[in-house]
């Protein structure tokens, strides 16, 4: 039952979408018992459609396949809208979780997503094609992740803040 993980596109059964599934990270755990170790894996898992959602998930299990099978279970449950504006974010934003901030930067058609490698798959499962980025403090892959997620979730698009608002579009710019 061999996988692969870090391939463009993959086919869900349910409903037919075409979904991008990066590995972030895989860990073996080690728990220390009377009659010796036992080893397990997890995996950090991010999924997207590459058209604006994006969600995370974490799977734990004995095998390295069934650990990634059940992170990618989680990441879809856990799918969220985010806003795009030009392949970019609409404004500077800063994503914090515990101990990690990732700021989040627009940036002009052509410069690429300029990130860390945890960053970089999540804004390239949402879609983002040129995004500039740092990550602070933690460099932990689960609060980067997390960080970087909660940083697109903030982020709204110019019409949610106009209905928030209650302004039409002329009264906002001038």
């Amino acid at each position: 039952m061999a996988r692969e993980t870090n391939k463009k596109t993959a086919r869900t059964k349910d409903d037919a979408v075409q979904l991008i599934e990066k590995m972030v990270k895989i860990n073996r755990v080690t728990k220390v018992v009377k009659g010796g170790k036992n080893f397990s894996f997890n995996a950090i898992m991010v999924v997207g459609d590459g058209k604006g959602k994006v969600g995370h998930g974490l799977g734990k299990a004995l095998e390295v396949t069934d650990a990634i099978a059940k992170g990618v279970e989680e990441a879809k449950k856990n799918m969220i809208d985010v806003a795009m504006v030009n392949g970019t974010v609409p404004y500077d934003v800063v994503g914090k979780f515990g101990a990690g901030k990732v700021l989040l930067k627009p940036a002009s058609p052509g410069t690429g997503v300029i990130a860390g490698g945890v960053v970089r798959s999540v804004l390239e499962c949402a879609g983002y094609t040129n995004v500039l980025s740092k990550c602070m403090g933690s460099s932990n892959a689960h609060n980067i992740v997390k960080a970087t997620i909660r940083g697109l979730e903030s982020l709204k698009t110019e019409q949610e803040i106009l209905q928030r608002r209650k302004i039409s579009r002329e009264k906002l710019y001038n």
